[in-house]
């Protein structure tokens, strides 16, 4: 079963790359946002999918049980889950302000920037 697990996250992330790879601003944004998935799932593996019992510490004892899930993994998952969120909202309110100023998402045809000047000359200086 181990297996189908892995194959799901291998075929997640190659997505992932695949789609960051590509021109679009959106792909990117959704690639990346798969590669965060795949990794969430592989936390999620290496922490165990056999068990029976939520990571809930019983009255009286003072550890867990044998057989209980390791919730570790759990709350990696779940702060990732957060994070992978807010990066993706973000990403995509920058991907707008990018469309709506360049009037594109193609990185190719994203070749205009303002030009700063020289960072060795201060500022209001003549060129003689």
């Amino acid at each position: 079963m181990n297996l189908v697990y892995a194959l799901a996250i291998a075929a997640i992330v190659g997505t992932g790359v695949y789609l960051v790879l590509s021109r679009n601003v959106m792909r990117i944004i959704l690639g990346v946002s798969l590669l965060s998935a795949g990794t969430n799932l592989l936390i999620f593996l290496a922490g165990g999918v056999q068990a029976t019992l939520p990571p809930v510490i019983e009255q009286g004892s003072d550890m867990l049980r044998a057989d209980s899930a390791n919730p570790l993994p759990q709350a990696l998952i779940l702060t990732a889950i957060v994070i992978g969120f807010a990066l993706v909202a973000f990403s995509a309110a920058l991907a707008l302000q990018l469309f709506r100023t360049g009037g594109t998402i193609d990185t190719r045809e994203l070749t205009a920037a303002e030009d700063l000047g020289s960072p060795f000359e201060p500022k209001g200086a003549s060129h003689g």
